[in-house]
């Protein structure tokens, strides 16, 4: 969605009203992940995408996205299927060729290095397996 779609407001207003709606754990759990990936990746560009999803790019790629769901905040790996998960983070969308997910749940802990680690190789893996 561009910005003129979604009222002259920002990507990442979008997102932080996303956040500030949800009023509960999840928007806690989202505002923590969305720091994290900037702070893996600082030249993040935010994007509202498929009617409000937020989504993070880098390099020309997805990295991943961040949809919540009643039980669940969800982060997608666009080509998280070629990524290495050492952790073992990836905890759904596991039958695909492509993507990976990491369901989030209420009261669960996220492995902080694990996930900034996902998201560099993200990063990475959008500029063809090259590390800058």
């Amino acid at each position: 969605m561009s910005t003129s779609d979604a009222g002259a407001k920002s990507p990442s207003q979008l997102i932080d009203e996303r956040i500030a709606s949800l009023g509960d754990w999840r928007g806690a759990t989202l505002a923590k992940l969305r720091a994290l990936i900037h702070e893996a990746e600082p030249e993040v560009v935010e994007e509202w995408k498929w009617r409000g999803v937020p989504t993070w790019y880098v390099h020309g790629g997805i990295v991943c996205t961040g949809e919540t769901y009643k039980n669940a905040v969800k982060t997608t790996f666009a080509k998280g299927a070629s990524l290495d998960d050492p952790k073992g983070l990836f905890n759904s969308s596991l039958d695909g060729n492509v993507r990976r997910a990491i369901d989030f749940h209420e009261g669960g802990e996220i492995d902080e290095v694990a996930f900034k680690a996902l998201v560099k190789a993200a990063a990475a893996a959008n500029l063809g397996g090259k590390r800058r």
